[in-house]
């Protein structure tokens, strides 16, 4: 599938989740790390509700993580967050930065704009904007942020490559991103990684683990650190779609699979 088809998938559920003709899970739907209901998948990340900033009618629980928990943002800080939704992140964001920061959302589905801004009319922040665009060609001046976040995002990104190129772009010198994303480690099924039922989902469009770092690194990035890594287990009935009980035994037993990570590294 071409990339613009995949950009066109997204970009439909991602709309319906906004307008609210299909439901996101809500945070801790299930004790496992990945959610089920009918078509809909959701990586569940960690519980939002008693970080400061929350804000939950913009938290859709599309996360698989808490990127400010380890952005080390200051107050006054520019930052960016990529994929921003609702505005779930860039209103925890805004806690931090204060009066004297700015925080800008960026997201390419234009439901999720809309979504945000209205957000943000209800909490009356002045320094809180959204803009909509494609993180592979952003729509945003060089040398620009203080900090980047993203968060379960860069994984439905067809080509990550150009979307670190970017981050690196509109970071300032000396600036750093932390993203919380999904990566894989050994071999996912292919009848998995191809359903794009399951990319939307977060599943398919994840890369090998040591792949995106490689990718950070080409992008000019340095002081790579992992802060999380937790391995998602499949629920039994998503895999039966796509294998028999043997290949699922077979699965389970390698701990290949994927991973939710939360990552930062800086720009000198």
């Amino acid at each position: 599938m071409k990339a613009e088809e995949i950009k066109g998938i997204v970009k439909e559920k991602y709309g319906a989740i906004a307008k609210g003709t299909i439901m996101a899970q809500p945070q801790g739907c299930c004790d496992v790390d990945l959610c089920c209901e009918g078509e809909q998948v959701s990586m569940i990340g960690d519980e939002y509700k008693n970080i400061q900033g929350h804000f939950q009618d913009a938290d859709l629980g599309l996360g698989c993580g808490i990127p400010t928990e380890f952005a080390g943002i200051k107050e006054g800080d520019h930052v960016l967050d990529l994929g921003s939704g609702a505005g779930n992140d860039c209103f925890v964001a805004r806690s931090i930065v204060g009066e004297s920061g700015k925080v800008t959302g960026l997201d390419f589905t234009g439901e999720m704009i809309v979504k945000a801004r209205e957000n943000n009319k209800k909490l009356g922040f002045k320094n809180v904007d959204f803009v909509q665009g494609d993180i592979e060609e952003m729509p945003l001046p060089d040398n620009k942020f203080d900090v980047i976040l993203s968060n379960c995002v860069l994984n439905l990104v067809p080509n990550k490559t150009k979307a670190f190129s970017e981050m690196y772009r509109v970071l300032k010198g000396g600036g750093h991103f932390c993203v919380s994303d999904v990566v894989t480690i050994g071999e996912l099924p292919e009848a998995i990684r191809k359903d794009m039922e399951m990319y939307v989902g977060c599943v398919s469009g994840a890369i090998d683990k040591e792949k995106y770092l490689d990718i950070i690194s080409h992008a000019g990035f340095e002081n790579i650190e992992i802060h999380k890594e937790k391995r998602n287990d499949i629920p039994e009935n998503i895999l039966l779609k796509y294998l028999s009980p043997e290949e699922i035994a077979n699965y389970r037993q390698t701990g290949n699979g994927v991973y939710n990570i939360t990552v930062s590294a800086s720009k000198n």
